[in-house]
């Protein structure tokens, strides 16, 4: 990318906003590492932007990729289930490269520094703008997760993404966390806010009384000359993973039959291109492409992979191309298709990742986003401690940040156990940054995010523990039900992904003892789905870590990682692929 003088002093200014020092942009090995990085030539006549699970987050950010992700059966060394080395190796790119930095964990908080942060709305924009202005035509297409994941958007109940997105120039989404705020408002931000905007498709969700459809299936847009469809499929397992109460009125499901009658709906309509809008996790697309006919592309979300490669699936039809766009404004991907005689003849797929400290913040979105933060900006700041160590969460197992919300709900509330939910999102902390209550909420801030304490029998314990190793790891993916691992804090065990349901899980101890099966464990967490917890008078989940983090008085020690002992064949630890 050749920057002007000017482009190259909006881009210091950039850095200056990110909070990072001048010096660091005067690296010319950095600098030329990323150079071309937006260069993408302009292919064909259709293109798709595609941004998904950017979890409210309107700021440039740290993000580390996980280093283990586990794939079984017939996901095993396949995409999306290679990390480090070996994703860059299918992906071909060069290790220590700015790309290769954005895709994985490698050498990630020297690499971090180097590179500076990710995402941003901002700088996303201007990013959007620039690919548009050589694409003429090109959807904006958001896979959802977008009005959840930050202090600002559960304040405002997903208003400031909702202003964020209009603005950002969002054409076409689907959901998934945006039905926690329930229904009524998702029907409101639906019906007015996007009226006229924004379409929001979900071919999966029906009435539970009569099955009639809550959203609009499908849009058909006219692109240079060319009818394209795109296809919503939201979270199909929202009521399971989520609250049921929060859309007790609606039904989802994967719905493959449905699928296939909206696809040939779209078709028989004139659609010459059809895509997938999907919230479903990339293994349960790589199988939805497998069987459904007709598609051209599944632009996927949920499981917040970085893809850099589409994958191609054949099929009765003939082939289907699955891609996933990380998460957290951290990429934009970009899918150009040559259409002529009605048919997709050739495309080309990039992901770009976005780099707050190459990308010139727009000025509109900056402004909008000061605005939206203004009235919260000292509460988000408050610093609650600072961290010696790095603070993450992506993973199969645990990440440093959970380990820091259960080591908080033990200690703050006398518990032997804790869990901490599986959650993919939230941001990371590098060594000696301050701990905010930002972040904090970054973790935690959900429309149900009460902080529990319960009396458990060590046979519960185990039950838990299996029900969530099955839903991560059941060879099926239409089982593959919610997000990562439990995490878990004082409780040990081992872990056998490659076995059957209700034999995963082994060796399970407390304080290298054994647990019995008929003793009870007080045990913490936090996010129950069950209604009463709402009724209950709990306390907030980020009041409680907050106040443990205050009574710490300043530095927080680097967290000792507690993960399960891997059997079955599996190396320990930070298993890669």
């Amino acid at each position: 990318m050749n920057l002007t003088k000017r482009e190259f002093l909006q881009v210091m200014g950039a850095a200056s906003a990110a909070g990072m020092g001048l010096t660091r942009y005067q690296d010319a090995s950095a600098q030329t590492a990323m150079e071309g990085l937006y260069d993408i030539p302009k292919f064909g006549n259709v293109s798709f932007l595609h941004i998904t699970d950017c979890h409210a987050q309107l700021k440039p950010i740290y993000f580390r990729e996980p280093s283990v992700n586990l794939g079984v059966g017939d996901m095993k060394g396949r995409l999306p289930h290679l990390v480090g080395e070996h994703l860059l190796k299918a992906a071909g790119v060069k290790p220590g490269t700015a790309e290769a930095h954005a895709l994985t964990y490698l050498d990630f908080e020297q690499a971090a520094q180097r590179y500076g942060k990710v995402g941003g709305f901002a700088h996303l924009a201007t990013l959007v703008k620039r690919l548009r202005a050589s694409r003429p035509g090109a959807l904006l297409l958001d896979g959802g997760d977008t009005w959840q994941g930050s202090g600002t958007a559960m304040w405002t109940k997903g208003q400031d993404m909702v202003d964020a997105c209009k603005l950002l120039g969002v054409d076409v989404m689907t959901g998934h966390w945006e039905f926690t705020l329930g229904m009524e408002r998702v029907k409101e931000i639906v019906e007015k806010d996007f009226a006229g905007k924004v379409d929001f498709v979900a071919q999966n969700v029906k009435t539970a009384d009569f099955g009639d459809p809550v959203f609009k299936p499908y849009v058909i847009k006219p692109m240079n000359g060319v009818p394209v469809a795109i296809i919503g499929q939201a979270f199909p397992y929202t009521p399971i993973a989520n609250p049921r109460y929060l859309v007790k009125d609606w039904e989802f499901g994967i719905q493959d039959e449905n699928m296939q009658k909206v696809v040939d709906e779209a078709r028989a309509k004139g659609a010459q291109v059809v895509v997938v809008i999907s919230h479903n996790g990339m293994d349960v697309d790589l199988k939805m492409a497998s069987r459904v006919r007709g598609i051209d592309a599944i632009l996927g979300g949920h499981t917040h992979d970085g893809m850099p490669v589409a994958s191609v699936i054949k099929n009765a039809g003939g082939q289907t191309l699955v891609t996933n766009a990380g998460s957290n404004g951290k990429f934009l991907g970009v899918l150009d298709f040559d259409v002529k005689n009605g048919k997709v003849q050739d495309y080309r797929y990039k992901l770009l990742p976005v780099f707050a400290n190459m990308l010139p913040a727009d000025k509109e979105m900056d402004a909008l986003i000061t605005k939206i933060r203004a009235p919260y900006e000292a509460k988000l700041a408050e610093q609650l401690g600072m961290t010696e160590g790095l603070l993450y969460r992506r993973g199969n197992f645990n990440g440093t940040g959970d380990q820091l919300i259960v080591d908080a709900l033990m200690e703050a509330q006398g518990a032997d156990i804790a869990f901490s939910p599986g959650f993919r999102w939230g941001t990371t902390l590098l060594p000696g940054q301050p701990i905010t209550r930002e972040w904090l909420l970054d973790m935690t801030a959900t429309t149900y995010s009460y902080a529990t304490l319960t009396d458990m029998k060590g046979e519960m314990l185990k039950t838990i523990l299996e029900d969530v190793a099955d839903n991560l790891f059941n060879p099926d993916p239409y089982y593959q039900q919610g997000g990562d691992m439990v995490r878990v804090g004082g409780l040990t065990y081992a872990c056998n992904p490659l076995e059957s349901m209700g034999k995963r899980i082994t060796d399970m101890r407390l304080k290298g003892q054994p647990i019995d099966a008929a003793k009870t464990y007080k045990v913490a967490g936090w996010a129950p789905v069950a209604e009463e917890a709402a009724k209950g008078g709990n306390k907030m989940v980020w009041d409680v870590v907050e106040d443990w983090l205050k009574a710490k008085g300043g530095k927080v020690a680097a967290r000792q990682l507690n993960q399960p002992k891997l059997t079955g064949g599996l190396p320990n630890p930070g298993y890669a692929g």
